[in-house]
């Protein structure tokens, strides 16, 4: 028998086709009944009431659903035609792609989201002339087709006690964890570094949306008590400021981890069936939720806070805090990921020896890999790590790219290989993968400072300048930045290298104060003050031994050869990370010539 059409008497209808209830409805459509009643109400999705007194006695007919939803579709089509007819289709956009690996929960239609991206776009940044310059363009971060943005703010912390700051932050974090692994090759997530910024502000939703490119933006709050936690969150499409979804959630703290997946696939929903693609997202595949791994799970949250500080003390304390949640749970892949990035980093920030944390780091690695192969931040933690202490080129490669084929949006992937590949002089493939970092992570000085470098590197030293400069006027303190010093030595600026020296350390006793000073005043010939302040950078090391490489450059900048390659041996023997910008470091180019320098470039793997 023929499917009934819209218009059809109800006493004509199939009574497989009747709908008797919001439940049933709801049912029907694979939504819950908030979301359909809000559409009856705001789309006028085809409902219809008895005609009775009784509240909430509704009906509907699925071929009259079915053909609205069709309706929809054809409608997005036709806006998707038109857009397509006013805006000319760059051929490189395509390029622009990165690796990407099987989605972890399903695979959403493609023409859904082409329809999606069509119907939303990617709105021009408008923000100041600082972050103009910090984004090195006009335009709002480039995706591919058919990939839209995504961006989740800050969760508030509403219990009242600013030491529970690590749980909403943690809260934000693993709310973009969990919806980065989604779909990752059409969802793209902003990372956590650009919607701190948002932190505790004013700034309006469609600011927001504009300076970060998104689609979409989701925002809450946390609220929790001894054993139980309040979560509120609501989605908002920023193409009208409208609310597609809002949930409030009371549980268990125990319960927290399944959760959160649950919140992350519901907005999911929310988002593919705003398409008109009313199919079900699948199961929630929540993690196992025990007293034992909630404990795990809140320490390891504690790490992350201070892990994200970036700083000596911050690291420190997040291993501590890394160590109490393996203790609580020897099987926590994750938080051994965080133990190896803490261990890999600390050794820079200090500039203290290597050796003495990069072994800890090692095994932190390969044990979150022995617990979970899939997990993309081990995979780039051990990259960093043979990276920079065992010069493994190939392997930490390997690594970088098994990580981004894992989860294309994890930004710290895309962001550290670009530094590989800049260390290597593949120079295009690196400005390439800094902006893949900067489209997910829009906001990140880091990332910034990183792109000023790869420009320092490829001997472009007027734009290094402009961005480390844009960068330091949006954060004076930002250590990374402070290398434009070196950029202006290579300009012939050296009363402006000097100046940043003294504003950056103004009393500091650091020995990279020292250490600069020396390379500086050595390079502009003032031969006196570089050996003043080699002298000082040689009284700090007897009483603290520090990184060889401090000294190795000094001595780089005053001229005296056979002395750097004493401590260039020293730092080689050391596994000094410095040694990984041999072959694109400017600063070296006095020393290229020499066989002494090749022969270091062949053992670390990096031959001309």
């Amino acid at each position: 028998m023929a499917e009934p059409v819209p218009g059809t008497p109800p006493s004509l209808r199939l009574p497989e086709d009747h709908l008797d209830s919001w439940k049933e409805i709801a049912a029907y459509l694979k939504r819950d009944v908030t979301t359909v009643q809000r559409w009856e109400k705001r789309e006028g999705m085809p409902v219809h009431r008895h005609q009775h007194d009784r509240i909430g006695s509704v009906y509907a007919f699925s071929s009259e659903l079915d053909a609205w939803m069709q309706s929809r579709r054809l409608s997005l089509e036709e806006e998707e035609k038109e857009r397509r007819a006013e805006t000319p289709v760059d051929e490189d956009e395509e390029s622009d792609r990165g690796p990407t690996g099987t989605p972890r929960a399903r695979r959403w239609s493609k023409k859904s989201w082409l329809v999606l991206a069509a119907t939303f776009g990617i709105f021009l940044i408008v923000a100041s002339v600082g972050y103009i310059r910090l984004s090195g363009s006009r335009n709002p971060p480039r995706q591919p087709r058919g990939r839209l943005m995504l961006a989740v703010l800050p969760f508030q912390n509403l219990t009242g006690d600013p030491g529970q700051e690590y749980f909403s932050d943690g809260m934000t974090e693993e709310m973009i964890t969990q919806l980065s692994n989604l779909d990752p090759q059409h969802l793209g997530v902003i990372a956590r570094t650009s919607v701190m910024h948002y932190k505790n502000g004013q700034a309006p939703l469609d600011q927001i949306g504009r300076e970060l490119g998104a689609s979409y933006v989701l925002e809450g709050s946390v609220r929790r008590d001894s054993d139980k936690v309040r979560i509120t969150a609501q989605l908002v499409q920023m193409k009208d400021q409208s609310h597609l979804w809002s949930r409030t959630y009371d549980r268990e703290l125990s319960h927290l981890l399944a959760l959160q997946g649950e919140i992350a696939h519901q907005i999911a929903d929310e988002i593919q069936f705003t398409l008109g693609d009313h199919t079900s997202s699948g199961p929630v595949h929540a993690s196992a939720s025990s007293p034992v791994k909630y404990e795990a799970y809140d320490l390891y949250l504690r790490g992350q806070y201070f892990w994200n500080k970036r700083t000596v003390e911050g690291f420190q304390q997040a291993i501590a805090y890394f160590q109490q949640a393996i203790a609580k749970d020897p099987s926590y892949a994750r938080a051994f990921a965080g133990l190896a990035d803490s261990y890999a980093l600390l050794g820079s920030y200090s500039l203290a020896p290597q050796l003495d944390f990069m072994q800890k780091a090692r095994a932190a690695a390969l044990r979150a890999l022995e617990l979970d192969e899939k997990l993309p931040e081990a995979h780039t933690a051990l990259a960093l790590i043979v990276q920079n202490y065992d010069w493994d080129w190939q392997t930490a490669e390997k690594e970088y790219r098994r990580a981004i084929e894992l989860n294309p949006n994890y930004v710290t992937a895309h962001h550290w290989y670009a530094e590989h590949l800049t260390y290597r002089g593949r120079f295009d493939e690196a400005f390439a993968e800094s902006e893949r970092a900067r489209q997910l992570d829009p906001l990140s000085l880091i990332i910034a400072a990183d792109n000023g470098a790869i420009l320092y590197y490829s001997r472009q030293y007027d734009r290094a300048i402009e961005k480390w400069n844009a960068v330091l006027a949006m954060d004076p303190a930002f250590s990374r930045a402070h290398l434009v010093r070196y950029a202006y030595v290579e300009k012939g600026r050296i009363a402006d290298a000097l100046a940043e020296v003294e504003n950056y350390h103004p009393v500091d006793d650091t020995p990279w104060r020292w250490s600069s000073l020396a390379y500086i005043y050595g390079r502009s010939g003032q031969r006196a003050q570089a050996l003043r302040a080699l002298r000082k950078l040689e009284q700090i090391n007897r009483r603290q031994p520090m990184d060889s490489a401090a000294i190795l450059w000094a001595h780089v900048g005053i001229g005296d050869k056979d002395q750097a390659f004493v401590w260039l041996e020293k730092a080689y023997t050391e596994h000094s990370n410095t040694l990984i910008t041999l072959k694109v470091e400017p600063g070296y180019d006095s020393l290229r010539s020499d066989p002494r320098f090749q022969d270091v470039m062949r053992r670390v793997g990096l031959e001309q």
